[in-house]
């Protein structure tokens, strides 16, 4: 396996890492709130943006790569945060197997 040469010093950005909390609504659903579980410095690389329609509207997405350093708990169905700027994340993966770093795949609302 080739080891992923990355520089750390271009970790840049600060982010937080979030998750879903649902909050039972007494009316057979369930209101979903957002817990900040870790802060971290983290190199935002854009991907590809998309725009579609629906519902007669135009919705525009991006596509980021986000790094981070290596930790446990990070999954799909999480989001990262930079202010008011938010990425969902779809994808985790070590690229090089090494436990040095994680690429999260991730899609910001173009809103």
């Amino acid at each position: 396996m080739m080891v992923v040469f990355f520089d750390p010093g271009q970790m840049t950005a600060r982010l937080s890492l979030e998750e879903p909390v649902s909050t039972p609504d007494g009316q057979g659903g369930a209101a979903v709130t957002w817990t900040k579980i870790a802060a971290m410095w983290a190199k935002i690389e854009p991907v590809s943006s998309s725009l579609a329609e629906r519902a007669g509207a135009e919705i525009g997405t991006i596509t980021h790569r986000i790094w981070l350093r290596f930790r446990e708990g990070v999954s799909t169905g999480q989001r990262l945060r930079k202010g008011a700027r938010l990425f969902a994340v779809k994808l985790v993966q070590d690229p090089d197997e090494t436990g040095r770093y994680l690429t999260c795949l991730c899609e910001e609302d173009g809103r």
